[in-house]
């Protein structure tokens, strides 16, 4: 009996054991055993106007995602056009032809009984005169101005013809009523020449003579001739002495208007200078039109090029402006040269 209770209360601490070394075994294991860490409850709040000290759960920070914005193409700068020449800066060319008025050499008849010409007294001064007066009686022209290098042009041709032995307006050398004008310095438009061999009474007769003849005519009544020259000689001809007589008549260059030829110069060069800026424009546009517009290098050539046209359509303005003027003087040049010319046939 008494091994029996014993029994029973060993089975009863048994149990109560195995119970509390369950229960250390537990409370070690949960000790143990990592806590799993719990995220964070993200409380909403409904915002309202009146709400005051919210605390804001923390919120998950975000990334923003910018859009890059498309950068528009810059605008194409304007190139700017030069001016157009289209052949305005050619100046016109004066009229460098001279005329020159030479009738037949007039030669006075001998007769069976010639005046000796001892008996015959000509002179520059009475020629002059008598020729004037015939102008004078003739549609009152204006006298003919003595000039001294046209004296000296008459007295070459005097002595030229006696030494040569001939007796017309061109020498057997061949040169002519101009070519002597022109070696003696005399700038003409036109000059004319009346020659007249023999034996004549005096100065008077002598113009007379060339009066009753056509063409010796129309030299001394030309309107155009302003100068004159004379020259007078007596000497051997064909054997025989005689007198050679020569009128040389005169338009001098300085009757028609006179061309600017320094305007004519600087015309010249700024020509040059429209020209050698025109080919640095044309190498400029060539860029630009070699390069596109979305090139950021576009604006440059363009800008470039821009700011050598203001100076070249200034210069071209210009020198148009000065080749109208020149142009102008040249045109009345010319025509007083072709009326010139005109009366001289």
């Amino acid at each position: 009996m008494l091994v029996n209770i014993i029994g029973f209360i060993v089975g009863i601490l048994a149990l109560i054991g195995a119970g509390v070394f369950s229960y250390m075994q537990l409370g070690v294991s949960a000790i143990l055993q990592p806590v799993e860490q719990q995220k964070p409850t993200v409380a909403v709040v409904q915002k309202t106007s009146t709400s005051t000290n919210v605390t804001k759960a923390p919120t998950k920070p975000t990334t923003k995602v910018v859009t890059p914005v498309k950068q528009e193409a810059a605008q194409a700068a304007p190139v700017q056009v030069p001016t157009p020449t289209n052949g305005s800066l050619v100046p016109s060319t004066p009229t460098t032809a001279q005329k020159v008025a030479e009738p037949g050499p007039l030669r006075i008849a001998v007769t069976a009984v010639p005046t000796p010409p001892t008996a015959t007294q000509l002179s520059v001064h009475g020629v002059i005169e008598y020729t004037n007066g015939a102008r004078s009686l003739n549609g009152g022209l204006p006298a003919l101005i003595e000039n001294q290098t046209l004296n000296r042009d008459a007295q070459i041709k005097v002595d030229d013809m006696f030494a040569k032995q001939y007796f017309e307006h061109e020498s057997p050398t061949g040169v002519g009523p101009g070519d002597i004008a022109k070696a003696v310095g005399y700038d003409f438009v036109l000059v004319g020449e009346n020659l007249a061999l023999g034996d004549f009474e005096n100065d008077e007769k002598l113009v007379k003579a060339w009066m009753d003849s056509p063409g010796h005519r129309a030299n001394i009544l030309n309107a155009h001739y302003q100068e004159i020259g004379v020259a007078v000689g007596k000497g051997m001809y064909e054997g025989r002495l005689t007198w050679l007589a020569v009128q040389s008549f005169g338009m001098p260059l300085s009757a028609c208007p006179a061309i600017d030829v320094q305007k004519k110069a600087q015309i010249d060069m700024n020509n040059m200078q429209v020209t050698a800026m025109s080919a640095i424009l044309e190498e400029k546009k060539a860029k630009i039109n070699a390069t596109p517009t979305s090139d950021p290098n576009y604006n440059t050539y363009v800008n470039e090029f821009n700011v050598l046209v203001a100076p070249y359509n200034m210069l071209v303005v210009d020198t148009r402006t000065m080749v109208v003027e020149y142009n102008a003087t040249v045109l009345a040049f010319n025509s007083c040269i072709a009326v010139a010319g005109a009366a001289a046939h």
